[in-house]
């Protein structure tokens, strides 16, 4: 996600560290990545989460690194897309936790990375607009930390059917709302509105509806 107060970025970060506070010995080599491209870096409220963010993974690391693991990786950069979609292959779960998103896309791209015999679990907002397509998600509330760090746990510890059932289901929710699928809903939409809107309809091409 890009670094963005909408993402709830923050509140990730807080509930991860709670699962680091709960968690069982064998997960003690759990690891968080969060890539988070700067974006409108001149306007304050983004520095603001950058500075917050910032203090929660030191704080984090502080208390729960040991010489050879640290618990939580923030890249303040974008990165190659080939080696972002093999770093999303290889995750036991995704957190894509916008307080409110129109769609969301990432949720979609980390479905559409897994390995469908061995796949990972998304873990999805309910506030994101992609929560409605991909209902075999663990859907959490975003302001619900405790709800979140549950979320982790119970991701970790999925057995591989139920991971690779809910994969499934929301695989085939990704291929059936694809952007072929979603613009010809939205002209056809248009086109029955026709007679409301202030532009000629017949302008657009008869194919491309």
């Amino acid at each position: 996600d890009r670094l963005d107060y909408s993402k709830g970025l923050p509140n990730r970060f807080r509930a991860f560290g709670q699962y680091l506070e709960t968690r069982q010995d064998h997960d003690r080599r759990v690891s968080f990545l969060q890539i988070a491209p700067p974006t409108r870096e001149e306007v304050s409220a983004y520095q603001d989460i950058r500075t917050e963010l910032e203090e929660i993974a030191g704080r984090l690391n502080g208390e729960h690194s040991e010489l050879d693991w640290t618990p939580l990786r923030y890249i303040h950069r974008a990165i190659d897309r080939d080696l972002l979609a093999q770093l999303c292959r290889r995750a036991r779960a995704a957190l894509v936790t916008p307080f409110a998103d129109g769609m969301n896309l990432v949720a979609k791209e980390y479905v559409a990375a897994q390995d469908a015999h061995d796949p990972g679990v998304l873990i999805l907002s309910r506030m994101a607009g992609a929560a409605e397509d991909l209902t075999e998600a663990l859907l959490i509330n975003p302001y619900d930390v405790d709800e979140i760090s549950e979320a982790i746990a119970r991701a970790l510890d999925m057995p591989r059917a139920e991971r690779r059932d809910r994969h499934a289901a929301c695989l085939e929710a990704v291929r059936a709302t694809d952007v072929s699928v979603w613009s010809s809903d939205f002209l056809k939409a248009l086109m029955q509105r026709g007679d409301d809107l202030p532009f000629d309809m017949g302008r657009l091409a008869p194919e491309k509806v």
